[in-house]
């Protein structure tokens, strides 16, 4: 099927790639998403564990509150931790959780897991590294701190493209915060702005410990074959593990795809284990109390109404999930089904732009106005970011047009003074409901980078809950409130003038941001 065919990457390793599965969803509910647990480990929950957050001030306000009660275990994956005084707090928070357990009676069972990017990390001479590092001279034994290196930055190419410029050819970009068994998936950064005036989405797993092992496994997986960041600042590859730019680029790869693929299926085996056990006692419940004609002692869990598949993304070690997952999602949403599918940087990829024109259901798409988008303002080439993102809305909006799509697609800008806009997702709405049942939130942004360069990682909410479905369908529209729906006119207005040079330049650069 042409949807399936993607632009190949410039860089692209040689590993196995996991096919699209057969895709037939069943008619019933939340229920017609369970194909995905073909895939990765479907984790049933009760709708009362999740919480969806609305503001950044709240996101840094549960970090925090979460750093200081943690027990067993802090496990962060970001882009990158920043140096202001906000940042400069988290670590203090940390450092003192730690010291705190390290008091504590008997031995200290704390031990905090941070993955970030080596490049962006890297970036300044106060960077991401040097806020860690205290906590790594203060406490060697309980903290680990690894830092993703792409294996498409090496040789010649990691000489010449100077600092910045090398986060183009790929990072680690997931994003998952988790404290003893509470889990935050979101988009946001560890940095200022995403705890005061970028406008993410956050979504708070609580007393989940199953979830809670499956991402401390995955960050562990990445943070193997990560460079690990050393006391004296220094980093080094754990004992016996290829390095990701001086060794060989197709072993490492392979590695890395092996430790990966190894935590998703091994949680989808336990998890189809606990699923039957939770069968068989369900089925001994009902005997039990068909024979008793009163309520079986013991007190058996609720039955899960709220369903949880983490998506996972890593071309580089030849990794689809999320790609197969989404594109699936876009092929088999039925006539009057609504989609609203939000990216802070426009730049779908060819596969999703055609499921999206070629498809039945409505779609709202929204993005960030120039003023709000993160490069605005911005110095040199970047600065021209913006405008870039601006030629490629414009291109799409009048493909729409020209297949007289406007009513079925429709885009919306957000624009909110003073802020900038970094929400990513997709909420879907089966034909004749009001509430969204499925949800997609973490740091994928649907564009090339997400699929072919970065590492991404996202869960899908399946719910049939009416009150949770009420949170997601209150974070959609407080977040559409917003916008502005996008017409011709938007694009004649004056600070949508795009330069000749940068219309020139953005189909040659795209594949890059």
């Amino acid at each position: 099927r042409s949807s399936w065919v993607l632009l190949a990457p410039l860089l692209t390793p040689p590993v196995p790639v996991i096919t699209a599965p057969p895709c037939s969803l069943c008619p019933e509910g939340a229920h017609r998403f369970q194909w995905i647990r073909n895939l990765v480990p479907e984790f049933g929950i009760s709708s009362s564990h999740v919480k969806v957050l609305s503001s950044p001030a709240e996101f840094y306000e549960l970090l925090k509150v979460q750093i200081k009660t943690a027990k067993q275990r802090v496990v962060m994956a970001s882009l990158y931790l920043g140096t202001g005084l906000l940042e400069q707090e988290l670590v203090d928070c940390l450092e003192e959780t730690l010291e705190k357990s390290l008091h504590g009676k008997g031995s200290s069972n704390l031990r905090v897991s941070i993955l970030l990017d080596y490049t962006r990390g890297s970036r300044g001479r106060k960077n991401s590294r040097t806020m860690l590092l205290p906590l790594l001279q203060q406490f060697p034994e309980q903290v680990r701190v690894s830092l993703f290196h792409t294996p498409n930055l090496r040789g010649l190419l990691r000489l010449l493209i100077p600092e910045r410029f090398n986060e183009t050819i790929g990072l680690q970009h997931i994003k998952v915060y988790l404290f003893d068994d509470n889990v935050i998936l979101s988009g946001a950064n560890l940095s200022d702005l995403y705890f005061t005036n970028r406008q993410d989405r956050y979504v708070l797993l609580q007393d989940s410990p199953e979830i809670a092992d499956f991402f401390t496994e995955l960050v562990d997986a990445i943070g193997d074959v990560s460079l690990q960041l050393q006391r004296d600042d220094t980093v080094e590859m754990m004992e016996g593990m290829i390095h990701p730019y001086q060794g060989d680029k197709m072993a490492y790869c392979e590695i890395a795809n092996r430790r990966v693929m190894e935590v998703i299926n091994s949680a989808r085996t336990r998890q189809e284990l606990l699923h039957s056990k939770a069968f068989h006692s369900s089925q001994q419940g009902s005997s039990l109390l068909s024979q008793q004609g009163s309520p079986a002692s013991g007190g058996l869990k609720p039955e899960p109404d709220t369903w949880i598949y983490p998506l996972i993304q890593m071309k580089p070690f030849g990794i689809q999930i999320d790609e197969m997952v989404t594109e699936t999602l876009l092929t088999e949403a039925e006539r009057d089904a609504r989609i609203y599918l939000t990216t802070g940087y426009f730049n779908l990829t060819q596969a999703y732009m055609d499921l999206i024109l070629g498809t039945r259901a409505e779609y709202r798409i929204l993005l960030a106005s120039p003023e709000v988008n993160g490069f605005f303002g911005a110095k040199g080439v970047a600065g021209a970011i913006p405008a870039a993102y601006v030629y490629i809305e414009h291109q799409f909006y009048s493909e729409v047009c020209y297949l007289h799509q406007q009513e079925r697609v429709q885009l919306q800008e957000y624009s909110r003074a003073g802020w900038t806009f970094h929400a990513k997702g997709l909420w879907l709405y089966l034909a004749g409901s009001d509430l969204p049942c499925l949800t997609l939130i973490g740091s994928p942004n649907f564009g090339y980078r997400s699929v072919h360069r970065d590492l991404e990682a996202q869960i899908a909410i399946v719910t049939e809950n009416k009150a949770l479905q009420q949170q997601l369908h209150q974070e959609q529209e407080q977040l559409y409130l917003c916008s502005g729906v996008v017409s011709s006119s938007t694009f004649e207005q004056p600070n949508r003038y795009v330069k000749l040079w940068v219309k020139l330049v953005t189909p040659l650069i795209k594949n890059f941001f």
